[in-house]
């Protein structure tokens, strides 16, 4: 019932679990989100500079994106062990190909009228991929983003369920395993809740990194 779960949520503030559960979850998230889409985001604008590259790399970036992830977690902790790293590398997984993705996408898809015209000025390529090809694809980067935040969230809290002695996940997973089901939904909503900011945040980005969308 509502009123159990929100004694749960009263009871996890009172001894401090919710607060540090939530700040590892949202820690662990964080890194990941960061971490996955700066790759994904340098390499989706750098393959820009190749065509060749391009071509040559997109099957391999789709048939890594369509690996579960959950497939990946015992690799990664024999990796990573089983601290925080590993569900930084778990988030950072979720994002990645996503990231890439979408940036290679808004890149790929600059009209060539605008290339040519800064070339008949005699623009160099990596003047073209800083002064157009950079700021025409932040649309389809901060969509993107976007989406990217709950993968992290969802990552991070895989990691947290294979290996972990706190956090989001740990607490999903504990009280699920003791059938303390009011206890599961205080820690999904606390789950929500962590989405709902890390969104308004990356929204809040977009509005002042694009401030000509009016739409945003």
């Amino acid at each position: 019932s509502p009123s159990a779960i929100w004694g749960f949520l009263v009871k996890m503030w009172q001894d401090g679990s919710l607060f540090r559960d939530t700040y590892i979850t949202g820690l662990e998230t964080l890194l990941g989100f960061l971490l996955g889409n700066c790759i994904g985001t340098v390499f989706g604008l750098g393959l820009w500079y190749s065509r060749f590259l391009s071509l040559v790399m997109q099957p391999f970036i789709i048939a890594i994106g369509s690996i579960p992830i959950i497939a990946l977690a015992p690799i990664v902790i024999i990796w990573f062990g089983t601290g925080i790293a590993s569900k930084v590398a778990m988030a950072t997984l979720s994002v990645v190909v996503v990231a890439f993705l979408t940036s290679y996408k808004g890149a790929a898809s600059i009209d060539q009228d605008q290339i040519n015209l800064m070339r008949s000025l005699h623009a160099t390529k990596h003047q073209i991929f800083r002064k157009l090809v950079v700021p025409a694809s932040l649309i389809d980067i901060f969509a993107g983003l976007k989406m990217t935040v709950g993968f992290a969230l969802i990552g991070a809290i895989i990691g947290e369920f294979m290996s972990s002695s706190e956090g989001l996940g740990h607490a999903i997973f504990r009280a699920g395993s003791l059938y303390i089901i009011p206890k599961v939904f205080a820690a999904l909503v606390a789950t929500i809740v962590l989405a709902l900011v890390l969104s308004y945040v990356v929204g809040k980005l977009e509005r002042l990194l694009l401030p000509w969308r009016q739409d945003l």
